[in-house]
């Protein structure tokens, strides 16, 4: 009996055993156990702490006819738990979390005669009456506090005014209450995000070769495909679940570029995964049923399929597809992180200019930057007169160095180009230099920003306010304004040089760096 002494409890049976409870590896275990039994629906959530945490809940609604009823689909479910689990279960189907709640750990029948109990809808005030105020999941205090008045059973509490339950209890007493008669609804958190779209197949006999798994893959995604094509999306993350016959869930993850709805390409993805998954995991005993669900579906808008010739944007939208399938491949192989681009950041600093990121659909279904160019010149065009021509850019390196490293620099003048320059150990002469490109200070990262004040003016100022004034007016153009340098030694090798600070009439303080290299 709960609440007992363990010496009391072994007086009245020898036979009991006692270990320490692990609620880390229980919880482990009853997200498992739950992952496993999306086999029967999308969504399965296991019950919180405060439930006990010792069950789950399965919505079944739009899934029971697939088993021939909620009575089969709940046989079924309590034969598999104990075959392949050694658990035997109290199980409930009713209209609301709640009720099954209840039904499963008070119903009296299910502790005699009845594997499972199924409620049909609109009968569980009825049902949960005769049951104890337990039943309705309320905290312990709340449970002690209702006994102490002398209500003992669910019925007890239905007929009562609400107004003085709400003024004397936590509001989880009425909560609990709308909720198990389905006048509040109550959310669940399924184990796994619910799929967009689903199908699952079962099998008469457990398959285990990579190829098997992926014919009937390929098969749950040409069933798949068909829907997407009526709602005009495609897919952008599957999942594949591979449900073993010992009770153990294998899922395969696969994050394309673009929404597609090409089965070819698809099962493309999922062998690479698959080749993946075979070297970290054993299919045991073989796989009883395989899933695909699409988890991120994303509209594809309806394109000419005929007569693409006559589009100008036709090459653009095959190599955009092309690159998509090569990206997904490499994703497979090398991993979803291990992919990536360049992508441009609002900074004209170097090193800040540019970072890695993800590639996204966006990124690649835009237009090619010939059209891009082309469309922004005309719209120039059309709102203003034609510019004047511009120099073109400086050039950049081909490799920036992660960080710029320091160098001793001799210039003929202190403000010019370098003659001759050492860095790491090795003295280069300067055949020839090209610059400098001024790049001012990110004055918007150090800081308010400083107007540029004439000394004539500082001069008419307070003295403590000039001398503040002039200080950080110095120290922001010597420490932040670089003029870069494109030089070429003796020996034909260039490099990307730059001055950071600024020359003053007395004293020298900039510093010079080595900030890339040219092929």
């Amino acid at each position: 009996m709960r609440g007992e002494s363990l010496a009391d409890a072994r007086a009245k049976a020898n036979l009991v055993q006692s270990c320490d409870s692990d609620e880390a590896a229980d919880a482990t275990a009853l997200q498992r156990l739950a992952l496993w039994a999306t086999r029967y629906t999308p969504t399965a959530s296991p019950w919180t702490a405060e439930n006990g945490g010792d069950g789950f809940f399965l919505d079944i609604e739009g899934a029971a006819h697939l088993f021939g009823g909620e009575e089969r689909l709940i046989a079924d479910l309590a034969a598999r738990l104990e075959k392949n689990f050694g658990l035997p279960a109290r199980l409930a189907v009713a209209a609301t979390p709640g009720a099954a709640w209840a039904l499963a750990r008070f119903h009296p029948r299910l502790f005699h005669s009845e594997p499972f109990v199924v409620l049909p809808a609109g009968e569980e005030g009825k049902a949960l009456a005769p049951l104890p105020i337990e039943a309705l999941r309320l905290s312990p205090q709340t449970g002690a506090t209702l006994r102490r008045l002398g209500f003992k059973s669910v019925g007890t509490l239905l007929d009562k005014p609400r107004a003085p339950f709400a003024a004397r209890f936590p509001a989880e007493l009425l909560r609990r209450i709308d909720q198990a008669l389905g006048r509040v609804d109550e959310p669940l958190v399924p184990v796994v995000a619910p799929p967009v779209y689903h199908s699952l197949r079962y099998l008469l006999e457990p398959i285990v070769t990579q190829e098997a798994v992926l014919a009937l893959a390929s098969r749950l995604m040409n069933t798949l495909a068909q829907v997407l094509a009526r709602d005009d999306a495609g897919a952008r993350t599957l999942r594949l679940s591979l449900y073993r016959v010992d009770g153990e869930v294998s899922t395969v993850d696969v994050a394309l570029t673009l929404p597609t709805r090409d089965v070819s390409h698809v099962a493309r993805m999922i062998a690479l995964r698959l080749e993946t998954l075979a070297a970290t995991d054993d299919a045991g005993f073989g796989f009883e049923a395989v899933g695909l669900a699409v988890t991120l579906a994303e509209p594809i808008p309806a394109r000419q399929a005929a007569l693409t010739s006559l589009a100008d944007h036709a090459g653009a939208a095959g190599s955009a597809e092309q690159c998509a399938a090569l990206i997904d491949a490499l994703r497979q192989r090398l991993g979803s992180h291990s992919v990536r681009q360049f992508a441009a950041v609002a900074s004209h600093l170097p090193e800040r200019a540019e970072i890695w990121a993800p590639i996204d659909g966006d990124t690649l279904s835009a237009p090619p930057p010939q059209r891009r160019r082309a469309d922004a010149r005309r719209a120039e065009t059309a709102a203003w007169p034609e510019p004047e021509p511009r120099s073109e850019p400086c050039p950049r390196p081909l490799l920036l160095l992660p960080q710029a490293e320091p160098a001793e620099v001799l210039a003929l003048v202190p403000d010019g180009p370098p003659r001759r320059f050492c860095w790491r150990g090795m003295i280069h002469e300067v055949a020839g230099a090209q610059g400098p490109e001024r790049i001012g200070a990110e004055w918007w990262r150090h800081g308010t920003p400083l107007p540029p004040v004439p000394y004539g003016e500082i001069a008419d100022l307070p003295p403590h306010e000039a001398d503040l004034l002039r200080a950080r007016a110095e120290a922001q153009r010597k420490t932040f304004t670089r003029d870069y340098y494109l030089v070429e030694d003796a020996e034909g090798r260039c490099f990307w040089l730059y001055r950071e600070g600024l020359y003053e009439r007395e004293t020298e303080t900039a510093r010079w760096f080595v900030h890339g290299l040219f092929g």
